[in-house]
């Protein structure tokens, strides 16, 4: 591959990083405009609604269409390889369709019967008094077409957020239903269907930059709650470049608090969708956002086979033990949340956190997400972690683990994030890069703090900071006020403080004054200022004498 060097003198290979082409403005353009009109569709639609709770029924709804008309072009393509040209599944009846389930389920993990098919549930609505409860019978037909198969644990309770028969649409079943039909016939409108009516890449790309952009929005709007569930796409990718540096394709990646799973769907724009050969593994504590990560695979055309997220308490119940190790593992876990620690006898000695010798305190579970990814990351892999900035610095229990971390050389990075950046925070969070298997016995400090714009009420990092970060980490060398490799030796010597200030020094951008130059100013000013108040005392004299 080509290189060419950046404004840093360091080589950057050609099509490794986040660059745009001839089409790039007009696409986002595109883009935006797009966006515009989903969430103005959403604050309409949502009414009294709070928006966090209404995100469940767009989402949700965005979701139903999207796997409708996925299985619809899935058969239609086979039956029309199979010589049937003007084949279309939505007109059959469903007594014609059944035939096709068991076949349809193995390969696509689900099944929808056509009467049940959005756009024919959508036609129907406006003339359909009982519209609530036929979703409510739609949603539980395609859950229980995966019952009893490999895709069951993958379908089971995606729709148990999308309730109906709630209040909240609604007083009575007549107000609910009319808004369930605003709600099938907003998001049937969406402009998200592939050229010529098909159902092709583009589509799917559609489908799943709306379903992220709806859910960076809602976490914009949630405060703390949003924070937890959502990390920003441009935080994501920079960290699944980290995490994929100097690979084309890995076997498997894994997040062990995956939220929505953004962090994990990244692989498919770094990689290409292909190149997960064994696929995303994930776990989540908080079931609705349990249930939004599987949503967001399917919304990414992510078959069923391919990922495997979990919900549960990754430091106490991990899934994923007979999957581990993982090549690639990002991760945005809680910052600073209380766990059990000490207070359970056998976390002490799981082979997780046993290494290190010590616990992570009760109060800060952060190194004890940082030890559980260590243990399961492959000798080849690579970590990264956005952290809590206290875990650089903090004595205790945690100065123990960073010396555990450090004097087995597993700390490859520890990179300085803007402030702000993140929903729910203002706090300038890090990112600490694991490995292990290295070639060399140092650490790479980087200090990307002054590495964005402001956008609205939050920092982002822009393509061109990206860039400048990875293509630093990929070199590993020393480059002023941005960048020092620094030995363990020193680490070990400055108490194992990893905070990157205690490393790469910061630009001096205080004005130089010339002091010579300063007091000549100064002693004429004062020399003026005597020549002025002596023509002062002299025209008070002449006014005096002129009165007397």
């Amino acid at each position: 591959m080509a290189e060419r060097e950046d404004s840093l003198g360091l080589r950057e290979e050609a099509g490794t990083g986040f660059g745009t082409n001839g089409t790039h403005g007009a696409k986002e353009a595109e883009r935006a405009e797009l966006h515009k009109t989903i969430w103005r569709i959403a604050n309409d639609l949502r009414g009294s609604v709070d928006g966090w709770d209404f995100k469940s029924y767009v989402l949700g709804m965005l979701f139903y269409r999207f796997i409708s008309e996925n299985l619809t072009a899935y058969l239609n393509e086979q039956e029309r390889r199979a010589g049937t040209p003007d084949f279309d599944y939505a007109a059959l009846s469903d007594a014609e369709a059944e035939q096709g389930r068991d076949e349809t389920v193995k390969e696509k993990g689900f099944y929808i019967l056509p009467s049940e098919l959005f756009a024919n549930v959508r036609a129907r609505a406006r003339r359909d008094e009982d519209l609530n409860e036929t979703l409510d019978r739609v949603f539980a037909h395609i859950e229980g077409s995966a019952r009893g198969t490999d895709s069951e644990d993958d379908f089971k309770g995606l729709f148990d957020d999308l309730d109906v028969n709630s209040g909240k649409l609604g007083p009575t079943v007549a107000k609910r239903n009319e808004k369930l039909v605003k709600l099938l016939d907003a998001i049937g409108d969406l402009p998200l269907a592939g050229g010529g009516g098909g159902f092709a890449d583009n589509t799917i790309d559609l489908f799943g930059d709306a379903y992220e952009y709806l859910m960076q929005m809602y976490a914009s709007t949630a405060g703390k709650s949003g924070g937890e569930f959502y990390t920003p796409q441009e935080v994501s990718e920079l960290l699944a470049h980290i995490a994929a540096a100097g690979k084309r394709e890995v076997n498997k990646v894994y997040d062990p608090a995956c939220g929505s799973g953004s962090l994990l769907l990244q692989f498919l724009k770094v990689l290409g969708p292909d190149r997960v050969r064994q696929g995303f593994f994930g776990q989540e504590i908080n079931l609705t956002t349990y249930n939004l990560c599987r949503i967001n695979m399917f919304l990414h055309d992510v078959n069923y086979e391919k990922f495997h997220i979990a919900h549960g308490d990754t430091l106490t119940d991990p899934a994923h033990g007979d999957d581990e190790p993982f090549e690639a593992i990002v991760s945005n876990p809680p910052y600073s949340i209380r766990w059990e620690g000490d207070a359970n006898p056998l976390l002490i000695n799981d082979p997780r956190f046993a290494p290190a010798g010590v616990l992570a305190p009760k109060s800060k579970a952060d190194l004890a997400f940082t030890m559980h990814i260590l243990s399961w990351l492959a000798v080849n892999g690579t970590a990264a972690i956005v952290e809590f900035p206290g875990v650089l610095y903090r004595g205790g229990a945690e100065a123990k683990i960073r010396r555990y971390l450090i004097d087995n050389n597993y700390v490859d990075a520890v990179i300085q994030l803007p402030a702000d950046l993140f929903f729910g925070t203002t706090i300038a969070t890090c990112v600490i890069v694991l490995k292990k298997s290295k070639g060399d016995n140092a650490t790479l400090f980087l200090d990307a703090s002054g590495e964005c714009v402001r956008s609205g009420n939050k920092n982002r990092l822009d393509p061109e900071h990206r860039q400048k970060i990875l293509q630093a980490y990929r070199a590993r060398r020393d480059v002023p006020h941005f960048a020092r490799l620094v030995d363990n030796e020193e680490i070990a010597r400055n108490g194992y403080n990893i905070a990157v200030s205690s490393y790469v020094e910061q630009r001096d951008t205080r004005e130089a004054v010339d002091i010579r130059a300063l007091n000549a100013e100064i002693a004429r000013i004062v020399a003026r200022q005597g020549e002025l108040r002596a023509q002062i005392d002299a025209l008070v004299a002449d006014l005096e004498g002129d009165q007397a």
